[in-house]
C-alpha cells in the first residue's frame, strides 16, 4: 500500500474510532509541499516512556514486542516511534536512561554521521513534562530525567534552525523526530511521508508546529505506530523506542 493510500485509510479509521482509544492526536499535515504525519501528546496528562530491553536484557526491537510486554502488565502501547540512533547490536549511540537507570553515557564530542553533526540533543522525560535539550546545555543543567535518549542533529535550538541545514540540499530521506514546547507540556512526534531534506524537516517544527526545540531521531529506518489510526510501519529491529502507555482496560 502506498503511503498516500495509507494516510487516507488512517484518516477514515480515525474518524470512526472512539476518542478514548487514541493515546495521541495523529493527523496528516502538509508543509512546503511535502506530506507529514504528526502526533500531538500532552506530557502533563499522558504517560510517555522509552523502551529498549526486557528486564532480562533482551532487546525488544519492535512495536509488537513492546505492546506485548505492556499487556502482560495490564497496559498497552499507544502512539510510538523509533527514538534515537543505535549501533549494529541495537545499543544506543548516545545517552540512554530508562526508569532512572543510565545505560549509555552522554556524548558531546563531534563524530561521524548525523549524530555527530553538532549541536545534537537529548529528549528528556520527567514527571509531568518532556523536553528536547541541546547536549551541552543538558550536560550543564544535569536534569533528573526518568527517561532520556540522545540523538542528532538538533533540528531547532531555542527557536533557531540548525546552522548547517541548507534549503536546496539534495540529501533527502524519510525522517522522524520530536519537538517540545517551552513549558514541556506539548510533545509532537513527526515523520515525513515522503523523502525530505533536513531544512524542510526542521522548518516543519519551527514554522508550522511553532516549537522552540526539536530533535532528529533518524532517517531511512523511521517508523510510526499509531493503532488509533490504523498505522503500523514495519521493518528491521530497532533500538530505542518512545511510546505513550495506556491502561489496557480502557
Amino acid at each position: 500500500m502506498s503511503r498516500t493510500r495509507a494516510l487516507v485509510t488512517a484518516a477514515l479509521v480515525a474518524a470512526f474510532w472512539p476518542a478514548s482509544a487514541q493515546a495521541a492526536d495523529c493527523r496528516a499535515l502538509t508543509h512546503e509541499g511535502a506530506e507529514f504525519t504528526i502526533c500531538e501528546i500532552d506530557a502533563g496528562t499522558e504517560v510517555i516512556r522509552l523502551f529498549h530491553s526486557t528486564p532480562e536484557g533482551e532487546v525488544l526491537g519492535s512495536f509488537p514486542r513492546v505492546d506485548q510486554m505492556l499487556r502482560d502488565r495490564g497496559e498497552r502501547l499507544g502512539v510510538a516511534m523509533n527514538a534515537g540512533m543505535y549501533h549494529n547490536d541495537l545499543g544506543p549511540v548516545g545517552l540512554y536512561v530508562e526508569e532512572g537507570q543510565q545505560a549509555m553515557r552522554l556524548i558531546t564530542s563531534k563524530g561521524p554521521g548525523n549524530f555527530g553533526l553538532l549541536p545534537n540533543g537529548v529528549f528528556c522525560i520527567r514527571d509531568g513534562r518532556a523536553d528536547v535539550i541541546e547536549s551541552l546545555a543538558f550536560e550543564a543543567a544535569a536534569p533528573d530525567c526518568r527517561y532520556a535518549t540522545q540523538s542528532g542533529p538538533m533540528l531547532v535550538i531555542d527557536g533557531a534552525l540548525h546552522p548547517r541545514f541548507l534549503p536546496d540540499s539534495d540529501s533527502v530521506h524519510i525522517r522522524n523526530g520530536v519537538g517540545t514546547s517551552a513549558d514541556g507540556q506539548r510533545v509532537v512526534l513527526a515523520i515525513s511521508d515522503e523523502r525530505v531534506n533536513f531544512h524542510s524537516f526542521g522548518t516543519l517544527f519551527r514554522d508550522t508546529l511553532k516549537l522552540p526545540n526539536a530533535l532528529y531521531f533518524d532517517g531511512k529506518v523511521s517508523r510510526l505506530y499509531a493503532p488509533g489510526s490504523g498505522r503500523h510501519d514495519r521493518g528491521f529491529p530497532m533500538g530505542p523506542i518512545v511510546g505513550v502507555v495506556e491502561d489496557a482496560t480502557d
